[in-house]
C-alpha cells in the first residue's frame, strides 16, 4: 500500500499596488546597512539567501529545482535581486520580476532570522517598492500566505498594497522529505 505524504493547507492572499505609495519614505535604520543590486548572483549565494530567509516559512519551490534551471530563472533579464547587508553581513533579500504589460512582481522578500524584529523589514520593503516605481510599472503585485511571517500581510498593506484575491492551496508537507531538517527549531513562535 502506497504511503501518502501529509498535506498542508494555506490561504494565499494576492495583493496589488496601482500607484506609488503616498506615505513618506521611512527613515534609514540606525544600524549600518547597505542595499545592493546583485546582477548575476551566484546560484550558491542565492540558495543561501532563499533557504535561510525561507526556512521558517516553508519556502520550498526553489529548493526542488536544479542549479541550471535556477540559474536561468534568477539571471533572466526581467529579474532584479537586491541584497540587504547589515554590518557587512547579508541580512535579507528581495527579488523583483518584470512581467508582461508593464507589471512588476515582488516575487520574494524577507530577512534572515537574526535580523527579524530589528526595524529593518519595513524600511527594506519600502525601499524595494520605491525601486520598483522608478520604472513606472502599470501595477506592482505580491502574494503572501498564512505560513509567512505573521505580520507580512499587514506590512504589505501598510505601504499601500490592496488584496484582490484569496485562495486556499494544498501541497505536500515539505518537512517530510528531509528538506527542512531543523524546521521545528527555527520557526518563530
Amino acid at each position: 500500500m502506497a504511503q501518502t505524504r501529509p498535506r498542508l493547507s494555506t490561504v494565499v492572499t494576492y495583493l496589488e499596488m496601482t500607484a506609488p505609495p503616498v506615505n513618506p519614505t521611512l527613515p534609514r535604520p540606525a544600524l549600518p546597512i547597505a542595499l545592493l543590486r546583485t546582477p548575476n548572483i551566484p546560484v550558491s549565494f542565492y540558495r543561501y539567501l532563499y533557504e535561510t530567509v525561507g526556512e521558517a516559512w516553508l519556502w520550498c519551490e526553489r529548493r526542488r529545482i536544479n542549479d541550471k534551471t535556477l540559474c536561468t530563472m534568477i539571471h533572466d533579464e526581467a529579474v532584479e535581486i537586491f541584497v540587504l547587508y547589515v554590518n557587512g553581513a547579508p541580512g535579507g533579500y528581495g527579488e523583483l520580476k518584470q512581467n508582461s504589460g508593464g507589471e512588476v512582481d515582488l516575487a520574494y522578500f524577507g530577512l534572515l532570522p537574526e535580523f527579524v524584529g530589528r526595524g529593518l523589514g519595513k524600511f527594506f520593503l519600502r525601499w524595494m517598492i520605491d525601486q520598483t516605481w522608478r520604472s513606472e510599472p502599470t501595477r506592482v503585485t505580491v502574494n503572501t500566505c498564512d505560513l509567512d511571517h505573521p505580520r507580512a500581510l499587514k506590512a504589505y498593506q501598510s505601504i499601500g498594497f490592496v488584496p484582490y484575491r484569496r485562495e486556499t492551496q494544498e501541497f505536500d508537507d515539505p518537512r517530510t522529505d528531509g528538506m527542512f531538517a531543523g524546521w521545528q527549531d527555527c520557526r518563530p513562535v
